[in-house]
């Protein structure tokens, strides 16, 4: 038996469709291999460990060529997705107020020495404990967190500081 109710389910696929359908007029250029391979992401049963994975999964009905031209030539509007992700409704407490969390996360790239704008991320017991400072690029997110006892998060912003505004 579903918790939730009919109107309510309703309701809910109602928002989704919309969603998807804005989403999917966000990418003006190899929309389709994009939008299969978002699909195939979120449908995955673990964690993704390689593209060939993805085009592999039955959601990207596509070639693996297709997903390489998706991620080559294929482009995001991102003022368009904001957009998008502004009119979907935010998870909220059960007295009706938002509760947001913020971090700042490191993305960690030592190797890539030829990448722009790396800078050394402060990293907290890497490896028998040690703190070190690794070369990579900072995150910031910001998100509305749903309470109670569930994990769904709703991200509303993610922005890479620039090296200069970190003091």
């Amino acid at each position: 038996m579903s918790l939730l109710n009919n109107s309510a389910r309703i309701e809910s696929l109602m928002m989704l469709s919309r969603f998807r359908t804005d989403f999917y007029g966000c990418l003006p250029a190899r929309g389709d291999a994009l939008f299969e391979l978002t699909d195939a992401i979120l449908c995955a049963d673990g964690p993704v460990r390689s593209l060939v994975g993805l085009a592999l999964a039955s959601e990207h009905r596509r070639g693996h060529g297709a997903l390489y031209a998706g991620l080559n030539q294929g482009r995001v509007d991102v003022g368009r997705l904001r957009r998008a992700l502004v009119s979907v409704p935010l998870p909220r407490a059960s007295d009706g107020h938002l509760v947001l969390a913020v971090d700042i996360s490191p993305w960690l790239r030592p190797d890539a020495d030829t990448a722009p704008d790396r800078c050394f991320c402060h990293t907290y017991g890497y490896g028998e404990n040690k703190h070190l400072m690794i070369p990579g690029w900072p995150y910031s997110v910001v998100a509305a967190l749903e309470t109670g006892r569930t994990s769904w998060t709703a991200i509303l912003d993610a922005v890479r500081p620039a090296p200069t505004s970190r003091r």
